[in-house]
């Protein structure tokens, strides 16, 4: 397990928690942070693990791009900047792994950015979800993409041009994240929502996952195309097979490794 030094990363049973421990910069995403993210969930996808948590320590989740790094930059080094934190919210949908993400305070700009590209996601009742570039000098452009593809058009449009928080619960009425909590329950609830998202094969998990996000948002011909071929090669696989063996007979499944 590697030493960083803007993360910690624990491996627990099947599941590797990987935490943004950037505290006193708000958990904010300079280059040497997404550098650590990825590298984070690149080993992590290679584990046996079956889930991973995304948490933040201290005051907020995650405060988004850090403007010290950003301000420092050119045209062509903000660009690279971009290009990183996009290659992190891309692995974060690549690796065969469910991932959580656990919200509590706020999470704006690139925070709220990676609360939508996880998975799924568990806010504690204090939470917040902002794109506040809409009322300041640099617009959300990528934050709202992921955003855009959880939440819908209009209520994107009102994130972004407004830039104003929305609460936890709203969140979860726009379908930003799964569930809502009181803070002394978050953990409680990420687990158990979990537990519930990593049962079955890993395999048929990985694949399932990955195919999802590659048909998500293309025409319906073109989704069930993709699908179509999936789902038929993965019919032959070992672990397709056990599944309906074990339903025929009755029993419960044995997953190969």
């Amino acid at each position: 397990m590697a030493d960083y030094e803007h993360l910690l990363v624990k491996h627990d049973g099947e599941t590797v928690r990987i935490t943004m421990n950037r505290p006193r910069r708000r958990n904010s995403l300079s280059s040497d942070h997404l550098a650590e993210l990825i590298d984070a969930f690149e080993e992590a996808g290679r584990t046996k693990a079956t889930g991973i948590v995304l948490a933040g320590e201290g005051p907020v989740f995650s405060a988004g791009h850090d403007f010290a790094d950003v301000a420092a930059r050119d045209f062509a080094g903000v660009r690279d900047l971009l290009r990183q934190c996009t290659a992190l919210m891309k692995l974060i949908e690549s690796v065969p792994q469910v991932v959580v993400a656990r919200v509590h305070a706020l999470a704006t700009a690139a925070g709220c950015q990676l609360v939508a590209s996880c998975d799924l996601a568990v806010a504690g009742e204090s939470a917040g979800f902002a794109l506040p570039g809409g009322k300041g000098g640099w617009f959300c452009h990528t934050p709202a993409v992921p955003v855009a593809r959880n939440i819908g058009r209009k209520r994107l449009m009102e994130m972004a041009l407004t830039g104003d928080v929305i609460d936890a619960a709203t969140a979860a009425e726009w379908g930003l994240v799964n569930k809502v909590v009181p803070d002394d329950q978050l953990d409680a609830a990420v687990e158990h929502l979990l537990v519930r998202a990593t049962r079955g094969s890993r395999l048929a998990k990985g694949i399932g996952k990955q195919t999802l996000y590659a048909q998500l948002d293309r025409p319906e011909a073109d989704a069930y195309a993709i699908a179509l071929e999936v789902m038929a090669a993965m019919s032959q696989t070992p672990s397709a097979k056990e599944g309906m063996a074990a339903f025929l007979e009755k029993r419960a499944p044995v997953w190969p490794n």
